[in-house]
């Protein structure tokens, strides 16, 4: 008994622990790793990732995956980078790109919900449906030069504070409350864990089912929103390799893939661990095909802790 509740232990703290861990080693192989500069470098360059993936938990936590959310957010930069290039509204921008984002996460949730569609194929298909919009609407061009009100999105401060990190750390507080003090967040953990008796229950599978797709479509409109404000472009390669990253940051952070077990601070705490092991791999000059490795390495370490953890 002493043995198991050990083991819980460590496989909750198992990615606070890797992360210290990393951090004290980077520490000591470079100097300005752990600079205050650094430091918010490196939340800066995680925190659209860190959205996506805080969208992607609510979809693993049901035992669903989203393979879509790269090509959705190439699509909503470069509709709303038109809609600013047009209008010169902003706000009508941001809505554009959100509003898009939450339909397509709909469309994936209708598809898999009601049209029984495995989640892998039909998010598979909306990858490639948004992908291809994106190069039909802009002819493989970025749409580029928006005002400065846009920009602050992606590039502002608030005090010394990058704006991208003030929005994702208050999405990630938001989806905290939501999944542990809301009768939805329970549904959702249920939903993953026993979908029959969850649907025996009286729960409305279905419902939930689309609304994770939805609330995971509308982070990656967002997302996209901070990502086209920081290139000061809607380009449609943007966000290319994104559902591979998101996934494994919420991988990383001790979510199950089979569903019903798993933290949002987890996954942020794994999105840190890419970004920490990519930025200290760039400050001790590694070969950017060897940080690809490294990043794959701790996917499959990862995903076999968690299946030793339920055997």
């Amino acid at each position: 008994m002493y043995q198991a509740r050990l083991e819980n232990i460590t496989r909750r703290l198992g990615p606070a622990i890797g992360l210290f861990g990393l951090g004290v080693i980077l520490s000591f192989l470079s100097p300005a790793f752990l600079t205050v500069d650094n430091i918010l470098n490196i939340l800066r360059q995680v925190s659209v990732i860190s959205i996506i993936a805080a969208g992607e938990t609510f979809v693993i936590l049901t035992g669903g995956i989203d393979l879509s959310v790269g090509s959705v957010l190439g699509l909503c930069g470069v509709l709303l980078a038109a809609v600013l290039k047009g209008t010169d509204n902003t706000l009508l921008g941001v809505l554009t790109g959100i509003g898009l984002g939450a339909f397509l996460g709909y469309s994936n949730g209708i598809l898999i919900s009601k049209g029984k569609l495995p989640p892998f194929c039909a998010t598979l298909g909306m990858m490639a449906i948004a992908r291809g919009l994106a190069f039909v609407y802009t002819q493989g061009k970025p749409i580029s030069g928006f005002g400065s009100m846009f920009r602050f999105f992606g590039s502002g401060y608030i005090g010394p504070i990058p704006v991208p990190i003030i929005i994702a750390v208050g999405l990630f507080a938001v989806v905290f409350y939501v999944l542990t003090q809301t009768i939805a967040g329970r549904c959702i953990y249920s939903l993953g864990s026993n979908e029959t008796a969850t649907r025996l229950s009286g729960i409305k599978t279905d419902y939930y089912k689309t609304l994770v797709y939805v609330i995971c479509g509308l982070f990656v409109g967002i997302a996209a929103v901070v990502f086209t404000a920081r290139i000061n472009s809607g380009h449609p390669l943007a966000g290319q390799g994104y559902e591979l990253d998101s996934i494994a940051a919420v991988v990383i952070g001790g979510t199950s893939l089979s569903g019903g077990e798993g933290t949002i601070i987890g996954t942020f705490i794994g999105a840190l661990i890419m970004g920490v092991i990519r930025n200290g791999l760039n400050l001790v000059n590694v070969d950017p095909f060897w940080q690809q490795v490294a990043i794959g390495a701790v996917i499959i370490v990862a995903v076999l802790a968690d299946r030793r953890g339920k055997q």
